[in-house]
């Protein structure tokens, strides 16, 4: 699998160590184009569901990010969700969302 550069190494931890402390299914974290990253897990309430990448789009959007650099999710899945990947796409059509699993071994690398 390709190695990844020290960022996007840092959204994988980030993204192992959501998933990690709350025990959800997915962990993710993306890095805006200052910099800043956030993470998040899924959320599954009665009313409405997110992957963690959409909780994650969402933190970043709703703090002013106007545009991604990267994503990372972590998951026991195969594949990264299709809304996941729209909600990175929404917003930056080339950044690339690293696919990890629940060791932090990276997977895949989609890129647009």
């Amino acid at each position: 699998m390709p190695d990844l550069d020290a960022e996007d190494q840092k959204l994988v931890t980030l993204a192992r160590s959501a998933r990690a402390r709350t025990g959800a299914a997915e962990g993710a974290a993306v890095r805006d184009t200052d910099g800043r990253t956030y993470a998040a897990v899924t959320v599954e309430q009665p009313s409405f569901r997110l992957t963690a990448v959409q909780a994650a789009v969402t933190a970043a959007l709703s703090s002013g990010a106007e545009g991604f650099e990267a994503a990372a999710v972590v998951t026991a899945d195969a594949l990264v969700d299709e809304a996941s990947v729209h909600a990175v796409r929404d917003v930056a059509e080339r950044a690339p969302i690293v696919l990890a699993d629940p060791a932090g071994e990276v997977v895949e690398v989609l890129q647009s």
